[in-house]
């Protein structure tokens, strides 16, 4: 099966150029994922993370 889907994947011109474009993207949103949790302020993550607890409805449990 592996060897059907490599020969047909070989015939497709230009078709190197995906896996280097997917490991950019991958590589790039967890940067800027990394960046934003570097940069949060602590009372926003504080805030978020009080969510779950925070139960104003009690007929929901």
């Amino acid at each position: 099966m592996l060897k059907f889907v490599k020969n047909h994947m070989e015939s497709i011109a230009g078709i190197e150029i995906y896996p280097l474009i997917s490991l950019i993207i991958f590589f790039s949103f967890f940067v800027i994922l990394f960046w934003w949790v570097i940069t949060a302020k602590k009372d926003y993550i504080t805030t978020v993370s009080n969510i779950p607890l925070d139960n104003q409805n009690p007929s929901e449990l």
